[in-house]
């Protein structure tokens, strides 16, 4: 995995993987999460706590599975994980009881993350070397929005097909059996992800070796601690994260406040997964000819401005064009510095071989808002009707951005090579 001779293939499937693995338990809500609410009859507030304890499984999950990546190679783990949870699938496809729903989401809390993230994220980081982070983790997770937006996409056609072409006259049993086949036919596609990833995601196993500890011991903890680079980007991915989750609102605000039906909200959720892509194409070929520090700060200030346009009112109902720029220049930033947050890390002086490590350690205060933010957007939203709710959500995104930002600037300046950065 030496730069040089890194295959593109490699990381087209470590793409592929990376947003695989999360289709069910979050693309799905995020694009269809009205009928979402409706088919499991649940409210905001509710789909919020799944969220949460998805989180509460994941942060363990974190800490424990990120040494692994540091022992292991990714293939196996990656691979199990995609297994792990499609089997999941099926039983989101029953669409379970509430009680059974949260402890779906706490499965898929371990089956995410205990055996993939920190892989994933290490696999990335090796693939770019020294001069191509920007690149590597720009390319992974534009990459990832774009899987996403073909998953998307397939799920909006399949649905839209099996309710038939009275859209506006359906009820919910035909809205739960057209969901059902998106769960199923996602389920089976998320297997041959896993298939392929299993037999034809392999490298040099010498290669391997250069970038792997003899054994897991508690000091790889220890010399993370030590680095101001992890506790820095603890903050900086919280509230990065944040701003993502927040992105799922986008759907709902679409049919609430602007009116939409169920499928023309569904395809809000797609357009901001086919945004991705193409940010993170552009932040990766520029974060390798710039600064990913400083792009990294730019990304909270365009977060934050994107932000105060929803906070403040100034897209009610009527305004589609403006709805849709305003959701432009949000994504942009939020996309950003969700791309940049991992490809800081070789600025930072984290040590290739501890990556895993330093990624559960800074995973297990980044991704929090896996716990709060759910729960937060859905008291929110049910707490106040119309677009008085969305307001303070997104006051609640404006606020995270300002935080990170201040983070962001703190990084740029301790590591950017001009020590001039204002």
């Amino acid at each position: 995995m030496n730069p040089k001779k890194a295959p593109w293939y490699f990381l087209a499937l470590l793409i592929l993987a990376g947003e695989s693995v999360f289709i069910l338990p979050f693309v799905l809500s995020r694009v269809f999460r009205p009928i979402v609410l409706e088919a499991f009859n649940l409210n905001n507030l509710q789909l919020g706590i799944c969220f949460s304890i998805y989180g509460i499984v994941a942060l363990v999950s974190y800490l424990l599975g990120g040494p692994l990546a540091d022992k292991f190679a990714p293939r196996k783990l990656i691979a199990t994980a995609l297994w792990l949870t499609a089997l999941g699938g099926f039983v989101y496809a029953m669409f379970p009881e509430f009680t059974v729903l949260k402890i779906l989401y706490g499965y898929w809390g371990f089956t995410t993350i205990f055996l993939f993230w920190a892989p994933m994220i290490k696999a990335a980081r090796v693939w770019g070397g020294t001069a191509k982070q920007g690149k590597a983790f720009g390319f992974l997770d534009g990459g990832r929005g774009l899987v996403g937006a073909l998953f998307a996409t397939m799920g909006v056609f399949v649905f839209a097909l099996f309710l038939g072409t009275n859209l506006s006259g359906t009820g919910i049993e035909e809205n739960k059996e057209a969901f059902r086949q998106v769960i199923l036919i996602s389920s089976g596609m998320i297997i041959l992800v896993g298939i392929l990833v299993w037999f034809f995601m392999k490298s040099d196993p010498k290669t391997e070796e250069e970038h792997q500890v003899d054994r897991i011991s508690f000091s790889q903890v220890t010399r993370v601690l030590k680095l101001p680079a992890a506790w820095l980007l603890m903050i900086i991915i919280l509230c990065a994260y944040v701003g993502y989750k927040i992105t799922d609102v986008f759907s709902l605000y679409a049919q609430d406040v602007m009116k939409y039906n169920s499928v023309d909200s569904a395809k809000v959720g797609t357009f901001l997964l086919f945004i991705r892509p193409i940010i993170g194409v552009i932040i990766g070929i520029l974060a390798d000819r710039w600064q990913t520090t400083v792009l990294l700060f730019i990304s909270f200030v365009v977060s934050f401005f994107g932000a105060l346009i929803f906070a403040l009112g100034f897209v009610p109902g009527s305004a589609l064009l403006l709805f849709l720029v305003s959701i432009l220049i949000t994504a942009f930033g939020v996309y950003a510095a969700r791309c940049l947050y991992f490809a800081v890390m070789e600025k930072g002086q984290v040590p290739l071989e501890l990556t895993g490590t330093a990624v559960g350690i800074i995973s297990l205060v980044g991704y929090t808002p896996d716990i709060f933010a759910g729960p937060a957007m859905g008291y929110l939203l049910d707490g106040s009707k119309g677009i008085s709710g969305y307001q303070q959500v997104f006051w609640m995104l404006a606020v995270f951005s300002l935080i990170g930002g201040i983070a962001g600037w703190w990084y740029a300046k301790m590591y950017h090579k001009n020590k001039n950065f204002p």
